[in-house]
């Protein structure tokens, strides 16, 4: 019969190395702050609302122009867009991120 072999580690002596310093307590981490939160959660519906209605073919199409020259196309020829989408475009008129369009980065 073979002899029994066994591992390579059985041959070396098992060292374990102690911490410097003993054993630390961990302190619990802060809470989030509470302000930051809503307003990441406001502009993520806000903007999530604003998908949708790129998203909405009965406006007609939204390539090429802005999302409130849509809204006002779409009102002019009595599509009955939601006067919310209107209203945020209103009160973020100068950020790009609200005012173009999903599809305004691909080409015509």
């Amino acid at each position: 019969m073979t002899t029994k072999r066994g591992l390579i580690t059985d041959s070396f002596k098992v060292v374990k190395k102690s911490r410097k310093g003993g054993k630390r307590e961990k302190s619990p981490t802060p809470p989030p702050s509470p302000q930051k939160e809503p307003r990441v959660k406001k502009k993520t519906e806000e903007q999530e609302k604003l998908r949708q209605f790129d998203l909405d073919w009965r406006f007609g199409p939204c390539t090429g122009i802005s999302r409130l020259q849509r809204w006002e196309r779409a009102k002019l020829h009595g599509l009955n867009p939601p006067e919310e989408i209107r209203d945020l475009l209103l009160q973020t008129h100068a950020d790009s991120h609200y005012n173009l369009s999903l599809w305004n980065e691909y080409p015509l």
